[in-house]
């Protein structure tokens, strides 16, 4: 199926099952229910929301069952998942023995757009293991400046559904994707696509790295435009020379030196183009400066060149280039800066919950005060350690996994001061910042980078961040 086809399916009739309330689910039972479809949500939960979710479902037809979404329905036809539920459980084992299709709700969306009589707009797609949200949101900050009609949408938290079926008629959508949504999308064949890299991340759910990369890998397939890979991680590389494209489509490279043809990069802190020009063996057309992109840190010079292929694979000029960078700001707890106190500055960059996001945190600055720790999730810290340790002045560690990090700093960087906080109460984070500040000189950055995940101390790592900040503020506001 070709990019631009739209698939239509007659659901009069068929009997579907929905797996999980949530976010998906539920305008995905809507959806379906509205195009006639016998629809049986299931559910692993039965809580008070779960019944509230069920009892709006079921006032329009919808038979909801909670409490068990192990078993099959008898008579499914089709399974419409939740992007998180793993592949092993016996719902799918169940569906695959049956000869039971499982689309998840990438896969439902993209064969409902065009269903409302609307244009189907083309998908500009984005993965990857980290840098996803924000090379995304850069890409529909581009394609605004461009005149576009757009949005970011998907893993971002922008139902895809809602998009392809609202009322807005969309010229390009940005999309982010995750590893999960594409293992159930099989069809999705996008304009133009990018990996921006890959490390080890949801193993668990995956299996294996070999499946999460290929999982990863299925966001090329079909791509009609331009495929576009990391310069500095062969492994997207790989990834696009395996993937089964349209004829013409391209194979764009990114990096942060100085781009061959077919490439995008930086020549003397410009971001140049040397992919998208009329002569790309002996051209380079200028899209921006460094100083556009906010914050100029290596990673995210990354993020906006990636955003950019994607735009000027679609067309885009490179005025709107510029404007769409310059006008973007980053979510919080994304390498933000939050205060300067006595020439330090603190940096909550809450987001790095993994070592991969948390290398690329580390390298934007010189010397830094690393508050680090929580869940580890299975990680090892030692090669970030070695890459890290000529820039740490000190280190405080916090959470339940702080051991795994203490142990590979006395391996790898002895000689860095090393605040060790015995504590995972909530209020640990002001001791931490106090902590940090004392290790602190003249130029350096204290910088939240926990390489690790929140809930041993937070609901989230927007909570981690915000209280990382409050601690940060309470300080400056008693040195003023």
């Amino acid at each position: 199926m070709g990019s631009q086809e739209v698939s239509t399916v007659d659901w009069q009739g068929k009997h579907v099952t929905v797996a999980g309330l949530g976010v998906s689910g539920i305008p995905a039972a809507r959806a379906l229910h509205e195009r006639g479809a016998l629809v049986t949500v299931v559910n692993d939960g039965d809580d008070e929301r779960a019944r509230a979710q069920a009892a709006e479902l079921e006032a329009l037809g919808i038979t909801v069952r909670l409490g068990d979404g192990a078993t099959l329905p008898p008579s499914t036809e089709l399974v419409v998942t939740a992007p998180g539920w793993q592949p092993d459980k016996p719902l799918f084992l169940a569906a695959a023995e049956a000869g039971v299709p499982v689309w998840g709700d990438v896969e439902l969306a993209w064969r409902l757009r065009g269903d409302n009589g609307k244009k189907a707009a083309p998908w500009l797609a984005v993965t990857g293991t980290n840098g996803k949200t924000t090379t995304v949101r850069m890409l529909a900050s581009i394609l605004e400046a461009a005149g576009l009609r757009t949005a970011a949408v998907g893993n971002i938290g922008v139902s895809l559904l809602d998009a392809v079926l609202g009322d807005t008629e969309y010229d390009v959508l940005a999309v982010e994707l995750s590893s999960y949504q594409l293992h159930w999308a099989p069809s999705l064949r996008a304009h133009s696509a990018a990996v921006l890299n890959l490390a080890p991340d949801h193993l668990d759910w995956h299996g294996s790295m070999e499946a999460y990369a290929a999982d990863k890998g299925r966001v090329y397939e079909g791509n009609t435009v331009a495929c576009v890979y990391n310069v500095a991680d062969p492994a997207t590389e790989d990834l696009v020379r395996e993937a089964d494209v349209e004829e013409g489509c391209r194979a764009i490279g990114f990096t942060l030196g100085a781009p061959g043809p077919s490439q995008l990069g930086v020549v003397d802190g410009i971001l140049v183009d040397r992919a998208f020009v009329a002569n790309r063996q002996k051209q380079a057309q200028e899209l921006a400066e460094v100083s556009d992109v906010d914050p100029p840190a290596p990673h995210n010079i990354a993020n906006a060149l990636a955003a950019a292929a994607l735009a000027r694979a679609f067309g885009v000029e490179p005025a709107a280039v510029r404007d769409g960078l310059r006008a973007f700001r980053p979510d919080a707890h994304r390498i933000e800066h939050v205060a300067d106190i006595g020439e330090v500055a603190y940096v909550d960059d809450s987001k790095a919950t993994n070592t991969h996001a948390t290398e690329a945190s580390l390298a934007a600055y010189d010397s830094i005060v690393w508050i680090v720790g929580g869940l580890a999730k299975g990680a090892t810290f030692d090669e970030l350690v070695i890459g890290a340790a000529k820039r740490l002045r000190g280190v405080v560690l916090m959470g339940a996994d702080r051991a795994l990090i203490h142990e590979a700093l006395t391996r790898h960087a002895p000689e860095v001061p090393v605040v060790d906080l015995d504590r995972t109460d909530t209020g640990a984070m002001s001791e931490a910042v106090a902590r940090a500040a004392e290790l602190a000189r003249p130029g350096d950055t204290v910088l939240l980078a926990p390489a690790c995940a929140s809930m041993d101390m937070f609901t989230n790592y927007n909570k981690r961040g915000e209280a990382f900040a409050d601690a940060v503020r309470a300080r400056a506001d008693e040195s003023a």
